[in-house]
Parts: C-alpha cells; structure tokens; sequence
C-alpha cells in the first residue's frame, strides 16, 4: 500500500510539474497544488484511457496525462489569482 501511494505521488509530481512547464506565464500555486492537480490529472486520464481501450499505449496515456495536468494547472491558478483580487 506504501509502494502504490509513494508512486502516485511520484507521478503527480511529474505530471503536474510538466503542465506547470507547458502552460505559458506564471501560476502563482504551490508545489502541494501541483501534486495534487498531477494526481486528479493522471487519475481521469487513466480511466479515460481504459475507456476508451487507449491504456495499451503508454505514450497516449501520458501525453492525454499531461495535457490534462496543463488544463487543470490553468483552472486552478485562474481560480487562485480571481480569489486574490
């Protein structure tokens, strides 16, 4: 059970650092947010993918990952920076 959360949490931080790295300008959200949006991020993805019947191909799945990880950054900063203002 430690082994699946430590890898969940490795992969939230990939993948939601990569959608910070891939959405242009600055997002004034802290390294938990971006976990945390990895996660939901990898999560959708992955049952989109499986179904779909995509989850074979590694390389759709996290670029489908990914893109969701740089949508979900852009709403939670946009959210974060109209809360601030």
């Amino acid at each position: 059970m430690l082994t699946i959360i430590v890898t969940a949490a490795i992969s939230g931080l990939v993948v939601g650092g990569l959608g910070r790295l891939l959405l242009p300008g600055r997002q004034d959200i802290g390294w938990v947010t971006t976990i945390v949006v990895g996660l939901v991020a990898s999560a959708l993805a992955t049952g989109i993918a499986y179904v779909f019947g995509l989850h074979t191909n590694a390389l759709l799945a996290i670029a489908l990952q990914v893109t969701l990880a740089v949508i979900g950054v852009g709403l939670v900063a946009s959210r974060k920076s109209k809360s601030q203002a």
